[in-house]
């Protein structure tokens, strides 16, 4: 360990409600042995080693089952596996919960063609030219007239301004058996494809809108299974050139798009008030790109440590773990879970904490905006959602390092949480996101460059972490469990615990099954 670990306890010892307990004699070798109850021992224990060595099984995981840890996959069976078996050796009650979500895996690269007048083949995966398959796209190879529907010239206007594709109305003289040129726009992309192929359309081609920023070949994803022809999105430029008439189109997907079965992994305490329990999560997938070393290898591993290293302690509070399933899928598995609550589990949850990318390269070190303070994107979290904010900053402040705020955008599996009012929290490193030079002077790292060049891709390795980063925010990680499995008063006496029933109908009203799509909810 760094030596500010030792350094510092003194002031992360002040942020912690409870008493501490001398250390002096204490060294890592007594780990196994003995209760890590206080900041001190805890963060003596919680070493960088520990977090790699899960991330080293993870990677050694998804080298055996052909690269990838994805939801529904051999590879992620494995992945539950060695969490739950570390978990039951280290006394948790541990408890696999299965659910059916839609699995899509792209079995080879995916191809466009313009047949005619100008024979021309796109890239697949291109940047920033070229096209992409939609997840969830059915598979098929298929030829037609390419038909524009409804595209408007959004380059000066705001994003999300075209409503090609929306209606079904767009549709009225489409000609079956040809391809669709729809326009990203301000509906859903299973919409238009929907409605292209209630048209008779044989495939579907999503391009870019066309605003600055907005113009580039792009990921979007269907929602589930349920589409029945092929559909990829693209750049801007390939969508018109398509669409201007008298041309003609092939696309070629081959993937599996179907209903699967996965789990989540959950891992509970004996001790602790089982009236007010404390989660911490992360999601343990990956994407079917890579292994997911960093994401969510990086907060999984993080979890897990915390929870081996606190097996023994003797927490006020139940303390209850999760590794989610399909939270690349939409947050499905965390969806799942939070959508069958009754009341009464729901109501004695009195808060949640979410670690998704927390060792990314290019790092920043990121905090849940929870009381909106930045006033960006989406608003604040929960009540009590700032006081989980302000644990984080203090941590940050107490050893030094800077720290900014992150939106609660709803990319993670904080989403269903915070969408029945359970107060909710944690970090974020950055994924696809550009690096500022503001930031690097207060970070270091590049400017100018993704927080995580691998972000979705096979690259997403063993080495793709900054293990500074990882270091630090695998103790932050440790610290807020071990703080409010011990006091959640500042969290309760803010937020209460009552009327989850009715902010659960809402959130299941709002957001039907699998509508909650997390990274992935594109326009």
């Amino acid at each position: 360990m760094r030596p500010f670990q030792l350094l510092s306890v003194s002031l992360l010892a002040g942020i912690l409600t409870v008493p501490l307990a001398g250390t002096a004699d204490a060294g890592p070798k007594s780990c196994s042995k003995r209760s890590n109850n206080t900041p001190a021992k805890l963060l003596q224990c919680m070493t960088l080693e520990g977090v790699r060595a899960h991330q080293q099984a993870l990677q050694d995981i998804a080298d055996a089952n052909g690269g990838i840890r994805t939801s529904g996959t051999p590879g992620y069976d494995a992945s539950g596996d060695y969490v739950a078996q570390k978990l039951e050796d280290a006394g948790y009650n541990v408890t696999i919960q299965p659910f059916i979500y839609p699995f899509f895996e792209e079995l080879s690269a995916a191809e466009l063609d313009q047949i005619a007048p100008v024979a021309t083949t796109y890239t697949y995966y291109g940047f920033p030219s070229g096209f992409a398959t939609m997840t969830y796209s059915a598979a098929g190879d298929v030829t037609g007239a390419a038909e524009g529907v409804d595209i408007i010239d959004a380059a000066a206007l705001p994003p999300n301004s075209s409503t090609s594709g929306c209606e079904a109305t767009d549709f009225a003289g489409f000609t079956p058996g040809s391809i669709a040129i729809v326009q990203r726009g301000n509906c859903s992309f299973a919409l238009k494809a929907l409605n292209a192929e209630g048209a008779g359309a044989v495939g579907v081609i999503i391009m870019n809108e066309g605003q600055p920023g907005r113009e580039v070949n792009f990921l979007g994803t269907l929602g589930g299974t349920g589409i029945t022809i092929p559909v990829v999105g693209a750049s801007t430029d390939v969508g018109m050139e398509l669409a201007a008439g008298g041309v003609i189109v092939r696309i070629m997907v081959d993937a599996i798009s179907e209903d699967r079965e996965t789990f989540n992994v959950l891992a509970e305490t004996d001790a602790g008030d089982p009236g007010n329990v404390v989660m911490v999560g992360a999601h343990l997938d990956s994407v079917a790109e890579g292994p997911g070393i960093q994401d969510n290898g990086s907060g999984s591993s993080a979890i897990l440590e915390t929870a081996l290293q606190m097996a023994k302690v003797n927490t006020r509070n139940r303390l209850r773990f999760a590794w989610w399933g399909a939270e690349e899928a939409g947050l499905v598995g965390s969806t799942y879970y939070v959508g069958n609550l009754s009341q009464e589990e729901g109501e004695v949850i009195a808060l949640y904490l979410n670690f998704d990318m927390i060792g990314s390269p290019n790092y920043f070190f990121g905090v849940y905006d929870g009381d909106d303070s930045d006033a960006v994107g989406s608003g604040p979290g929960p009540l009590g959602s700032a006081q989980i904010e302000a644990t984080f900053e203090q941590f940050y402040d107490a050893l030094g390092e800077p720290h900014q705020g992150t939106d609660f955008s709803g990319r993670s599996d904080y989403g269903p949480f915070i969408a029945v009012g359970i107060p909710a929290g944690g970090l974020f490193t950055g994924a696809e996101g550009i690096k500022t030079p503001d930031e690097v002077l207060l970070y270091g790292g590049v400017s100018g460059e993704q927080y995580d060049p691998c972000y979705h891709l096979a690259c997403d390795t063993y080495d793709n972490v900054s293990e500074t980063a990882l270091e630090i925010n695998a103790d932050a990680v440790a610290f807020s469990t071990l703080k409010y499995a011990m006091s959640t008063e500042t969290i309760n006496g803010v937020a209460g615990k009552g009327n989850f029933k009715e902010r659960k109908l809402a959130m299941d009203a709002e957001m039907g099954k699998f509508e909650y799509l997390g990274n992935h909810l594109q326009q």
